[in-house]
């Protein structure tokens, strides 16, 4: 009874790490950014670009903001213009165009985006691969396949584990926002540059939770199984 219940709870949190580690790869919300410019004295509507990105695409679109609204959440969820510039992420290694453009500075920013989102693909490939171990598994009750399935759901969520890791240390490092708003404001008289993670990096975190949970389940259950069956 105990070993059911323990292989519905493996199962039911493997299914949801699977459906986040899914989530958060093929969606490009990552990193949301803002330009917001004012190059003249005459101007009470502030110019602003936005940014956001992920695994695959790197999108922005333009719009207005009312001086004094900081609620600019909203456009990037449920304003968003119907047509919107995009281009392939692994393209540009930068984070938007805020990076450093020297040609030592690029090589390196794009051995460290291919090294990030090569972990990212590795990170799919384990849980879904988890997943079909653990199909298989249960009809026959075979210890070294629950053992694999848990093992593989554990290396799965510690690739994400790095991913994140990853992401955050090359957002913080290679973005150069001061240089990058100092360089702008030579032709604008405002011009402030904002970046923050959006809501497709912290999904990864809840199914780095939820995959190590169920690894872990399973791994106990293959040992179960194997010492009294």
């Amino acid at each position: 009874m105990r070993l059911n219940i323990a292989i519905f709870f493996g199962a039911l949190f493997g299914a949801l790490g699977v459906l986040l580690f899914l989530v958060a790869f093929g969606s490009d919300y990552w990193l949301l950014a803002t330009e917001v410019e004012r190059c003249s004295d005459e101007q009470h509507i502030a110019n602003i670009t936005f940014y956001h990105e992920g695994f695959f695409w790197r999108c922005w679109f333009s719009g207005v903001m009312e001086e004094n609204d900081s609620s600019t959440y909203k456009f990037w969820y449920t304003n968003q213009p119907p047509f919107k510039n995009c281009t392939h992420a692994y393209l540009s290694p930068y984070p938007f165009t805020w990076g450093q453009h020297n040609s030592t500075a690029y090589d390196s920013a794009v051995i460290y985006r291919g090294f990030w989102a090569v972990l990212m693909l590795l990170g799919v490939v384990a849980v879904v691969s988890a997943s079909f171990l653990i199909i298989c598994a249960a009809p026959f009750s075979s210890h070294l396949l629950y053992k694999a399935g848990g093992g593989s759901y554990v290396a799965a969520g510690v690739l994400f584990v790095a991913v994140v890791l990853l992401f955050v240390i090359w957002v913080q490092l290679v973005a150069d926002l001061e240089s990058y708003r100092i360089e702008k404001l030579k032709d604008c008289l405002e011009f402030t540059p904002s970046m923050l993670f959006g809501w497709s990096f912290f999904v990864a975190p809840a199914g780095i939770f939820f995959s190590l949970l169920a690894g872990l389940l399973f791994l106990v259950v293959g040992r179960h199984i194997q010492l009294h069956h």
